[in-house]
């Protein structure tokens, strides 16, 4: 895709939607770091409703150690790999506590030494939180830029790679959050919605229907 379609593109899921944010409910980098960990292979709905449960509970990382693993899981149950999660989201509470005072860190290397957390949790943080232009390839993001040739790629972070490198600097805080929504509501997997789409102009994929 050219530099001019590129720039195109974002300008057009700008004006949608000038400064998107992330669809999961937090109130604290706590709780969006254990929100994301818990959204691996589940919907930004069904973890918003068992955090709204469970967050008045506990959202610090030692509310959850004394709520211990067979107490979390009550409360995420109704969410996919609850099992390993709660494992994961205990471990990193008790790591956050012993070794980072009990905030969240704010470097990659950091953030991805805690239990649960890959690159894709590491970079949604950076993002969020604090601003910074990071991508992180979901299935939404992975298929958006393979379908309309803006980063095309067979893995998840060989696609990254071009994202950071085509996308201009200005687009980057909310790049991700707008390319996520619109592979959830519009280039949707099954029929992607290709009579809506306010970037059909300068998508290159050969299957559209417009």
């Amino acid at each position: 895709m050219q530099k001019k379609d590129i720039i195109r593109l974002f300008e057009a899921l700008k004006d949608i939607n000038p400064e998107p944010k992330t669809e999961l409910n937090y109130s604290t980098p706590f709780e969006l770091l254990i929100a994301v960990l818990l959204s691996a292979q589940a919907t930004d709905v069904g973890v918003n409703k068992a955090t709204a449960k469970l967050f008045p509970v506990a959202n610090t990382p030692e509310a959850f150690l004394k709520l211990g693993e067979e107490g979390l899981k009550k409360y995420i149950n109704t969410i996919g790999l609850y099992n390993s999660k709660a494992k994961h989201a205990i471990q990193t509470a008790r790591k956050l506590v012993d070794e980072f005072n009990g905030e969240v860190p704010r470097t990659r290397k950091e953030l991805e030494s805690l239990p649960g957390v890959g690159r894709k949790t590491a970079n949604v943080v950076l993002n969020v939180l604090w601003g910074e232009p990071t991508m992180a390839v979901d299935t939404h993001i992975f298929r958006v830029s393979n379908r309309t040739g803006l980063a095309t790629g067979k893995t998840p972070l060989e696609v990254e790679k071009k994202l950071l490198q085509v996308i201009p600097k200005k687009y980057m805080k909310y790049a991700h959050h707008w390319l996520i929504l619109h592979g959830r509501y519009t280039c949707i997997a099954r029929k992607p919605k290709c009579h809506t789409c306010p970037i059909h102009d300068v998508c290159a994929w050969t299957e559209k229907t417009i």
